[in-house]
């Protein structure tokens, strides 16, 4: 493992990676920072590997050992150190870890093996991250995500998503085109409405793949979108409350369907 240190903030690297706190500067590399040790290291399980990582002396004191590990045989990777001052300026976090690691953004390429989630201009951070780990949670591992949604790759997003922004088939639509081979592919799609449509499970049949759009948190499912569905589902509340939290649903659909489908699965066991 070989240590470099940084000292400027003037230096090019130190530059390269403050310019990527921005969206327009990460969709231009085709890179985005991960600032949470657990998510580095649960990457490093799965064969994913940073780019590039920073480290203050601290953190290196601490979790040497661990980046070692991680680092193996391999001598064309460097470890940037930098100073505690340093990495709270270029940090997109209030409290800093101490670390933040570059990896390489990657477009996938939809598969339709399984049940999908489509996301319709979800644009709160904190919400979409929330998804995604619910998704993963629950075994929904094909994601889609069109134009209007936040960046993916916003530090915010990643915080909330943690791992699952390794582990999920993360596909980006554009002009809903994947929308419609996902249509064309024979794929039932059912969006989300709190004003009409039915309980989920009456959509589901067998191993019938679906596709659950779920939309903005303030406007709901765009127009566009709603007219390729095959029917609407909601879910049943009192009427003290006007909606649900976006990710508050998707938590609630994900775990209908994954109940479905293992249950499907132990019927056909017995």
């Amino acid at each position: 493992m070989k240590i470099i240190e940084l000292e400027s903030r003037d230096n090019w690297k130190i530059k390269n990676l403050s310019k990527l706190k921005l969206k327009k500067y990460r969709r231009k590399e085709g890179k985005f920072v991960v600032e949470n040790w657990k998510i580095i290291q649960s990457a490093s399980t799965d064969n994913i590997y940073f780019s590039e990582i920073f480290v203050t002396k601290n953190f290196l004191t601490k979790n040497k050992k661990k980046l070692e590990e991680i680092f193996g045989e391999d001598e064309e990777k460097f470890l940037f150190l930098v100073s505690e001052k340093l990495i709270r300026q270029i940090s997109s976090l209030k409290n800093p870890e101490g670390v933040l690691a570059v990896y390489r953004s990657e477009d996938s390429k939809p598969d339709f093996k399984g049940d999908i989630v489509y996301l319709d201009s979800i644009g709160d951070p904190g919400n979409l991250g929330t998804i995604l780990r619910s998704a993963l949670a629950f075994g929904l591992e094909e994601v889609v995500l069109n134009e209007e949604c936040v960046d993916i790759y916003n530090p915010k997003v990643i915080q909330a998503a943690k791992d699952a922004i390794f582990k999920l088939k993360l596909v980006f639509d554009s002009r809903q085109e994947v929308l419609d081979q996902i249509k064309a592919a024979g794929v039932k799609i059912f969006v989300t409405d709190v004003r009409s449509g039915e309980e989920l499970e009456a959509g589901l049949r067998g191993n019938d793949k679906i596709c659950l759009i779920l939309g903005s948190e303030s406007q709901g499912v765009s127009e566009e979108v709603f007219s390729r569905a095959d029917g609407a589902v909601n879910i049943k509340t009192t009427n003290k409350i006007e909606s649900l939290n976006v990710a508050v649903s998707a938590g609630i659909f994900f775990d209908r369907i994954f109940s479905f489908r293992t249950g499907c699965k132990r019927g056909a066991e017995k």
